[in-house]
C-alpha cells in the first residue's frame, strides 16, 4: 500500500468526486479510478459508494474507518518529513502538543512563547480532546506531547508533573436557585439536571466525591469541549459539572462557577512516549518547560 494512493483516497474522500479528485491530483479519472479499485482489492473490502459515473461517491463503513487510518499515516508521514527536513540549519520545525480544556494550558503556553522568541522558526499545532484521544495520538506518532487532566495511567510514559491543580465544580446560570451556595455538594445536585463530560465519566474521576458515580444522576446532556456544553447551560438546559477557569463568568456574564464540597481537584501531567526520539525543537521546548517549572 503505497502512500500516494492513501492520499488520491483522501482526496476522493474530500472531493466527494472521482471526477473532481483526479482534476485536483492532475492524473485522469481512469488512473484514479484504477487505483482506488486495486486500493480495495489489497484490502479485500468496498471502500466506496460509487454514483452514477463516479461522479458522486461515499464511504461504506468500512471506508470511515479507514479514512480515519489513512489521515493518521499521511499526517505522521509529512511530521517525519518536515522533522528530517530541517535537520540541519538554524533550529526550526514543528511541534504537536495535545490536551484537554485546562488553565494548565497556559503554562504550555508561556513555555512555547519564551522559547520562540528564541527561535522563531519553531511552529506549534494544538490538538484538543480528551485523555483517550490525546493518548490515541500519541501512541501513533502524532503527538509530540500530551496534558492529561486528573487520573490517567502514565506506566507507559515519560512524564513531567505541572506545579498547577484544577479545581472541580458546577457552572450555572446566575438566576438558578443553587446560585446562592458558597459551595455544592452531593445533595444539592439529586435530581438536577445535569451536563457531564464524557471523560469524567469514562474515566470515574468523579465518582467517588458524588458517591459511586453518576448512573443514577439526572444527566440531560454530555459535552466534549465546555465552550459548547456553556451555551447549553446559558439556555437553561441543565448544570455542567467541570473545571474552574474554562468559562468567563465575570462582569454581566450570566453563568457563575461554584466549587465542589468537598474540594475536588484535578492534577495535571504532560507526557510523551518513552524512549521516542526527540528533535531539536522538541527537545529544547522540554527544557524551557522545564526550567519554567522549577524557576521561582
Amino acid at each position: 500500500m503505497e502512500l500516494r494512493v492513501l492520499r488520491y483516497f483522501l482526496a476522493v474522500v474530500r472531493e466527494e468526486s472521482i471526477s473532481n479528485a483526479a482534476e485536483s491530483l492532475n492524473i485522469t479519472q481512469p488512473t484514479l479510478s484504477r487505483q482506488l479499485m486495486e486500493l480495495e482489492a489489497e484490502l479485500g473490502i468496498k471502500l466506496l459508494n460509487r454514483g452514477r459515473k463516479n461522479r458522486n461517491v461515499t464511504l461504506t463503513d468500512e471506508g470511515r474507518l479507514f479514512r480515519r487510518r489513512a489521515e493518521e499515516v499521511v499526517e505522521l508521514a509529512d511530521k517525519m518529513q518536515a522533522e528530517f527536513s530541517v535537520a540541519e540549519g538554524p533550529v526550526s520545525g514543528d511541534i504537536y502538543i495535545g490536551g484537554g480544556e485546562t488553565e494548565g494550558m497556559r503554562l504550555i503556553a508561556k513555555a512555547a512563547a519564551e522559547l520562540r522568541k528564541k527561535y522563531p522558526h519553531i511552529h506549534y499545532h494544538i490538538f484538543s480532546g480528551n485523555a483517550e484521544e490525546v493518548m490515541e495520538r500519541l501512541d501513533n506518532g502524532l503527538l509530540d506531547f500530551g496534558v492529561l487532566i486528573g487520573e490517567a495511567n502514565l506506566t507507559k510514559y515519560s512524564y513531567l508533573p505541572l506545579p498547577v491543580t484544577d479545581v472541580w465544580g458546577v457552572l450555572m446560570r446566575k438566576d438558578s436557585p443553587l446560585a446562592a451556595n458558597p459551595v455544592i455538594c452531593r445533595e444539592d445536585l439529586e435530581g438536577v439536571p445535569l451536563i457531564l463530560s464524557r471523560q469524567s465519566l469514562s474515566s470515574n474521576e468523579l465518582s467517588g466525591w458524588y458517591g459511586g458515580g453518576f448512573h443514577e444522576a439526572n444527566v440531560a446532556a454530555t459535552y466534549n469541549l465546555i465552550f459548547n456544553a456553556a451555551l447549553m447551560v446559558s439556555e437553561g438546559l441543565g448544570y455542567a459539572v467541570t473545571l474552574d477557569k474554562l468559562v468567563n463568568t465575570a462582569g454581566n456574564h450570566d453563568l457563575c462557577f461554584i466549587p465542589l464540597s468537598p474540594k475536588r481537584e484535578a492534577r495535571l501531567s504532560v507526557v510523551w512516549k518513552k524512549q521516542r526520539g526527540f528533535s531539536k525543537g522538541t527537545e529544547l521546548f522540554l527544557q524551557e518547560l522545564r526550567s519554567l517549572i522549577q524557576s521561582p
